[in-house]
């Protein structure tokens, strides 16, 4: 059996942008990146499944900023419409090593993958697949780990030419999750926004160092880093836990005034000047 394995190192640039100037942005990359082979126009649906304990140890190793820390998930790239047992998905160990964010994954059957997480059960694996089947089936076992919360959103992918090969820029919208229903194949899941709608997630992905061009571009645009998960953003959304520095608010984020509503603003008699006012 040949091997279904992936592992990749690289590091990480998280920004909160309007969806239409993520459009700009996006736009204005194309002139010195390509669009990724796998991302059609319009971009394409990312769901992942999380496992956590009971006590949301993974959760609180991200808030607490654990200079190593990892989370399992399942990775499922499409639609879900029509997810099968046989449908491809990816079992993920993404981990953070200080600034440096590590993925190994393997790909397999949506079945097998609920069999190796959910059922902890050993599956058929090739000799060179062996230590990271275990490793998966040892976390499961050890830290008695359970299904907690899916997130899913639209996404759009941009990759570098020539010396920036190594660069990868992703552009996610419609940031949603559910903190139950964890089947893939749900017919008619209750997912809830958890990220503003009208706001959108970029990352630069760089495999040792970001372009100069890419971090001009960040300032002249006046772009400033978060920390944001959506992991974190479904479990505080859900009420699984308390809100924490890493929550993005609605609130701190309102959406951009309608033609509507500044017709009404224009529109609307002056209140008149309270005295001492300026």
């Amino acid at each position: 059996m040949a091997s279904r394995l992936h592992a990749f190192n690289r590091f990480e640039l998280k920004y909160l942008v309007p969806v239409e100037q993520a459009a700009e942005i996006r736009d204005e990359l194309a002139e010195r990146m390509d669009r990724d082979l796998n991302s059609p126009v319009g971009g394409y649906g990312v769901w992942s499944l999380y496992y956590d304990t009971p006590q949301l140890r993974f959760y609180w190793e991200k808030i607490e900023g654990l200079k190593f820390r990892r989370k399992l998930r399942i990775r499922h790239y499409g639609d879900l419409d029509g997810v099968t047992d046989a449908s491809p998905v990816c079992v993920e160990i993404k981990q953070r090593v200080n600034r440096v964010t590590q993925k190994r994954r393997i790909t397999l059957p949506y079945g097998v993958a609920r069999q190796l997480c959910d059922g902890r059960e050993l599956v058929e694996h090739s000799p060179t697949e062996r230590a990271f089947i275990h490793e998966v089936l040892e976390l499961v076992i050890r830290l008695n780990l359970r299904p907690t919360a899916i997130t899913g959103y639209q996404r759009e992918a941009l990759v570098g030419r020539n010396a920036d090969t190594g660069l990868r820029v992703t552009f996610d919208r419609r940031i949603r999750g559910r903190d139950r229903d964890f089947h893939f194949g749900i017919a008619t899941p209750q997912n809830r926004f958890t990220i503003p709608p009208h706001m959108s997630v970029m990352e630069i992905k760089v495999n040792e160092r970001t372009p100069h061009w890419i971090t001009d571009l960040a300032a002249r645009r006046n772009l400033n880093l978060i920390r944001v998960s959506k992991y974190v953003q479904s479990v505080e959304a859900f009420g699984l836990a308390p809100r924490s520095v890493f929550r993005v608010d609605e609130a701190d984020c309102p959406p951009p005034p309608t033609e509507q509503s500044l017709s009404q603003q224009r529109s609307a008699p002056e209140a008149p000047l309270k005295a001492g006012a300026q």
